[in-house]
C-alpha cells in the first residue's frame, strides 16, 4: 500500500480527492494533517488575495475565524476530508496540526513509513517567492519526496463543511 501524508488548509473538494487518489496505481493510504488558520498569516493572505485579483476576499480576511476560533472549523474540514477519501476507497486517518507543523510532519512520516508528502494548498505568492511555503520548508525536513499541489475550491460544497448559518 502506498502511504501519503497530506497537509491541507481547507476541506478536500471533489476534484482534490479525485486528483490525489489517482496519483498512483497502488492502493492508497492517507494521513491527513489539517492546519487551522493562524492569525499571524492574515497580512500574507490579504497580500496573496490582492496579487491574485481577489479583492473581495482580501476585504473579508478579518471575518474568517483564526487561532483557537479556527479549531472547530478545522476539525469539521478534517472529518469531511477523511470521509471523502474513505468514500473513494482509501484508508485515511488524520489530525489537526496544533504547534510545530514541520516537526509533526517529520514524525508522522517516520512513524508511518510514508512514501511521500503532498502539500495541498491555495497559492501563497509571497511565501512561495521566498521559499517559505510549507512544501519548500518540508523538503528540508523529511526524507521523502514532497509534492506541492494547488487545492480546488468547490463553492457549493462550503455549506456541507461549516453547516448552515455558521
Amino acid at each position: 500500500m502506498f502511504t501519503s501524508v497530506l497537509m491541507i488548509e481547507q476541506p478536500l473538494s471533489t476534484a482534490d480527492v479525485d486528483f490525489v487518489t489517482t496519483l498512483h496505481d497502488d492502493a492508497m493510504s492517507f494521513v491527513v494533517l489539517m492546519r487551522p488558520r493562524g492569525n499571524e498569516d492574515r497580512l500574507l493572505r490579504a497580500i496573496d488575495d490582492v496579487a491574485l485579483g481577489e479583492l473581495e476576499q482580501a476585504v473579508h480576511e478579518a471575518d474568517e475565524p483564526e487561532g483557537d476560533e479556527a479549531l472547530r472549523p478545522a476539525a469539521l474540514a478534517l472529518e469531511h476530508s477523511l470521509q471523502r477519501l474513505r468514500a473513494a476507497g482509501c484508508e485515511a486517518v488524520g489530525q489537526i496540526i496544533d504547534n510545530h507543523p514541520l516537526d509533526l510532519l517529520r514524525s508522522v512520516v517516520e512513524q508511518t513509513h510514508a512514501d511521500e508528502v503532498i502539500v495541498l494548498t491555495a497559492p501563497h505568492l509571497v511565501e512561495e517567492f521566498f521559499h517559505r511555503d510549507w512544501a519548500s520548508r518540508a523538503r528540508h525536513k523529511v526524507g521523502v519526496p514532497v509534492l506541492k499541489l494547488y487545492a480546488h475550491n468547490d463553492e457549493d460544497e462550503e455549506e456541507v463543511v461549516t453547516g448552515p448559518d455558521e
